[in-house]
This record gives structure tokens, C-alpha cells and sequence, in this order.
């Protein structure tokens, strides 16, 4: 235990791990984040090997957690971004105590907070949706290409990473089908694209992506200098036609997504289909949903509550007579 390399060493060893277990670069890319940051909090308190991680160091690190503040906002940290620091602290631990760097797993008796049961962000009605979609111009090349990619987030609620690294030949055009490959999880699936979104996928294709095209890719969606697009700039590409279409919701490429999902179980949908829609492993995940189609909610409640009718009053024996004696 003498010769433990440095943590920062010990952390190369378990990407490399778990880039050998098929683990995908954007889940190593967040827990570098986090294991980056907790061995430079853990170095500010003068532990410098991992042979000094402790229960009490991670008790105290939860405190600290919990007690943070944003220089920026002043805000703490959500519960559900506590969790997901202390979770993967803890799994790195746990790889360290197996691998032997370690006596013994100081995160074995680490509580993990619990996670508020939130509703989804904002979703949009029917009319917000054509709101926006025809808030786009189509006179150009990345007006066709916005009003294409504004139309496949709707249909399909995939998300916004999905779009991105959608290529040519993951669309089906006979069959009206999109393959998302390597989804979260890094499993593919399948969705429909709806009539409406294949057609003007095929515009944008045949009018638009020809103009933008700078070298030869297969990527379906570019920006105007024929690059990928990062998640960031699409997010305030689909945020800067809420705003053209006087939607003041928050929310951006996510909120389609929650649309598309919200909107179908109000259709009638059942939850199995759109837990394969949207790519979630868990069903509990799609169920959330259920919280927020609240029309349906009304229709049944109407219909059913014998309060929600209008009934004539019912005289009340124990009440007095209001009306006034002569």
C-alpha cells in the first residue's frame, strides 16, 4: 500500500476500465467531471492517496455537498445532483476496494439522499406546437433544415443528442422509420416519424442540406458552416423559436420531447409504447407522465365524481331560514 499511485492515476486506470466494459464516453466524460472535482476538494483537506478515503471523509463530503452554494445564483445543489455525485464517488470507491488499492469500502455505509418525485418541465398544447412551427422561415436552407429538425423532435420525442448524430441511413423512408442508434444506455431503437416530419426531412434533404454540406458526411443535421451541431447551440437554435412564437415555458429541445409523450397518453397511448418511444429502460420513468395529462384526468372526474355535476342545492334541515321574516 507504500507505492499507491496518486488518485489521478487511479482514476486513468478506471475510465480505462470501464471503457473496457462497454461503457459509453458520455457517462465516463460526467464521472470524470465529478471524480475530478472530489479529488481536488478532497486535496484542499490534505488527503493525497486513496488509502486516506475514509467513511468520515465522504460523511464530510456529503456535508459539504448538501451545504454548497452557487458562486453564480446562490442556489444549492439539487437533491437529485447530490445523489448523482455521491453515487458515482461511491462506485469509484467500491472499483478501488475490488482492484485492492484500498483495505476496505469507506462507501459502504454512505446514505444517498432522496430524490424528489418531480413532474416533467413544461409541455406544449397542440396550438403552441403549430405556433412554433410555423414561426420558422422557410426561404432558406437552415429554415428548411429548423423547421425538419423542429418537426423530428416533436414526432418522435427523441432526444437531443439522438437527433445530432442522426446520419442518412437511419432513415427509413418507405417505411417512415428513424433508427436511433446508440441511445442512452447505448442501446438502438426504432420510432415512427409521422408523415408530416418525413416530408419535410425530405425537403430539407433535397432543398436545404446540399447548400451546407462542406465535406462528405453522413450526419443528417448541420449547422451553416456544415459542422455537427453541439447540444448547446441546438438547444438555443429550438429555444429561439419558442421565444419568435411568444412561448414563455421553459424549456427547449426536452420540452418537445415531453410534448410528444404528454400528448399521445392524452390521445389514449398506453405507457408501454411510450416507454419504447422515448428509449426509457424503466417503466417507473414513463409513468411520470401520467402526472401531467391532466385532460384526461378531467374527463374521468367529470364523468364519474358525483361532485363535479351540477345538482340543484340540497335544502338543509340543520341550516336557518335566510329568508327574512315579514
Amino acid at each position: 500500500m507504500s507505492n499507491v499511485p496518486v488518485p489521478t492515476v487511479l482514476l486513468s486506470r478506471y475510465f480505462s476500465h470501464l471503457k473496457m466494459n462497454n461503457w459509453s464516453s458520455a457517462t465516463i466524460a460526467r464521472r470524470d467531471y465529478v471524480l475530478t472535482k472530489f479529488i481536488a476538494w478532497s486535496s484542499e483537506r490534505g488527503i493525497d492517496s486513496v488509502i486516506e478515503f475514509t467513511p468520515e471523509l465522504l460523511a464530510a463530503y456529503r456535508r459539504w455537498l448538501y451545504h454548497y452554494r452557487s458562486e453564480r445564483t446562490g442556489k444549492p445543489l439539487k437533491f437529485c445532483t447530490q445523489a448523482s455525485y455521491l453515487k458515482t464517488v461511491c462506485g469509484w470507491c467500491q472499483w478501488l476496494t475490488e482492484q485492492g488499492w484500498i483495505g476496505a469500502d469507506p462507501s459502504t455505509k454512505v446514505e444517498v439522499p432522496k430524490q424528489e418525485q418531480r413532474l416533467p418541465s413544461s409541455h406544449l398544447s397542440i396550438d403552441e406546437v403549430e405556433m412554433l412551427l410555423s414561426s420558422v422561415d422557410l426561404t432558406t436552407p437552415t429554415g428548411l433544415r429548423d423547421r425538419a429538425i423542429l418537426e423530428l423532435l416533436y414526432a418522435t420525442g427523441m432526444r437531443r443528442g439522438e437527433l445530432i448524430k442522426l446520419q442518412l441511413d437511419d432513415i427509413n423512408h418507405e417505411s417512415g422509420l428513424a433508427i436511433i442508434r446508440q441511445g442512452k444506455g447505448r442501446k438502438d431503437r426504432v420510432v415512427p416519424t409521422g408523415k408530416r416530419a418525413l416530408e419535410w426531412l425530405c425537403k430539407y434533404l433535397h432543398d436545404g442540406r446540399p447548400t451546407l454540406v462542406d465535406e462528405d458526411t453522413q450526419v443528417i443535421f448541420l449547422t451553416s458552416r456544415g459542422n455537427v451541431f453541439h447540444p448547446v447551440n441546438l438547444s438555443q437554435l429550438v429555444k429561439s423559436y419558442l421565444t419568435a412564437a411568444g412561448i414563455t415555458k421553459p424549456g427547449s429541445c426536452h420540452m418537445l420531447r415531453h410534448t410528444a409523450a404528454t400528448l399521445m397518453l392524452e390521445g389514449g397511448a398506453d405507457l408501454r409504447s411510450i416507454q419504447t418511444l422515448l428509449g426509457h429502460e424503466q417503466l417507473n420513468t414513463t409513468q411520470i407522465y401520467t402526472h401531467v395529462s391532466i385532460n384526461r384526468l378531467r374527463d374521468v372526474h367529470d364523468k364519474t365524481h358525483p361532485g363535479a355535476k351540477d345538482r340543484p342545492p340540497q335544502s338543509d334541515p340543520n341550516k336557518p331560514d335566510d329568508k327574512p321574516t315579514e
